[in-house]
């Protein structure tokens, strides 16, 4: 279900926090610097979530929002955020750097390091939290895109500035059966922008292409106790063949099968080590991470480590 934003509910006196709470657990923590008279706290707005992507419109008459570098550190997941503007013009500071932002154009910052926002009427526009797991891009990467305008000019830019802009004016999306299938696709054009942005010479050529091989990783790791994962079921996620998802891993002479056993197997070790895991037959252990078959998973443990999985929990 969407968040509504709106201030007009709230005492005057509790405007200020019930915004910084509200945005804390729907967005990121941040710091609001309201106008000094407290009738003058007021945002209004929206917060879905797509999937992965959180989108989030509206605005508020804070002209200036800071993540700090104490709330930088804190345990939420790491995220990227990108700024589309809806009028007149805001700044974003990131890493010593400074991007003026205006209708039409996007900017990114990072939740894992400070930054602030700036906006002399209020901030206003769309915002679009990524998790770093879902973007699936190096963090050198993404830290080379914060706060500068990404690719302006450029067509792939103009094509994701629209429909992002799109995405965001719907309401019916908030409610829309399987709106959460919209995540996936929107996240693979935010990750094209960024990958054009920064013109590397494969990015220029293929911008997907660079970092698929992440992706796919990512994907694997994010569904490794599920038994049934698969090439067959990897490469559908990511539209493409399996036999160019083994294409993929080789250049950096990758075996899925064996990936995913060595992850799994020592999943299984650590958990056979734990006492808190003591009572758990070895079976519902190997099952529990995604080995069906407890014959199989002993002789892959014995093979792995030299021992079978009973040795290794008396040892």
């Amino acid at each position: 279900m969407p968040f509504i934003l709106n201030t007009d509910e709230v005492e005057e006196r509790d405007r200020a926090e019930f915004v910084h709470e509200a945005l804390g657990a729907t967005m990121v923590p941040i710091e609001l610097h309201w106008p000094e008279h407290r009738r003058s706290v007021a945002a209004h707005g929206i917060v879905t979530d797509l999937g992965d992507l959180t989108v989030c419109s509206g605005r508020t008459t804070a002209p200036r929002v800071e993540r700090t570098a104490a709330l930088a550190r804190d345990s939420m997941e790491p995220s990227i955020f990108i700024n589309l503007q809806h009028s007149g013009s805001s700044m974003v500071v990131q890493h010593d750097r400074e991007a003026v932002i205006r209708p039409g154009e996007l900017v990114m910052y990072d939740s894992t390091s400070p930054y602030t926002l700036l906006n002399d009427t209020g901030m206003t526009g769309s915002f679009f939290r990524v998790p770093h797991t879902a973007l699936a891009m190096h963090h050198d990467m993404i830290r080379a895109a914060c706060a500068v305008k990404l690719g302006p000019g450029h067509p792939v830019v103009s094509l994701t500035h629209d429909y992002l802009r799109r995405l965001a004016a719907d309401p019916a999306l908030t409610t829309a059966v399987n709106a959460d299938l919209v995540g996936h696709p929107s996240i693979a054009l935010i990750r094209a922008v960024i990958t054009t942005h920064l013109r590397a010479d494969e990015f220029a050529a293929e911008p997907m292409a660079a970092t698929l091989q992440v992706r796919i990783l990512e994907y694997a790791r994010r569904h490794l106790y599920d038994p049934g994962l698969s090439a067959e079921q990897i490469a559908a996620a990511h539209h493409i063949s399996v036999r160019y998802l083994y294409k993929v891993l080789a250049r950096s002479g990758i075996s899925l099968a064996d990936w995913i056993r060595t992850r799994r197997l020592e999943a299984c070790r650590q958990a056979l080590a734990d006492d808190t895991a003591a009572a758990l037959a070895i079976g519902a252990v190997a099952r529990r991470h995604g080995f069906s078959d407890q014959s199989s998973f002993s002789r892959a443990f014995r093979a792995e480590y030299g021992m079978s999985p009973s040795e290794w929990r008396k040892h």
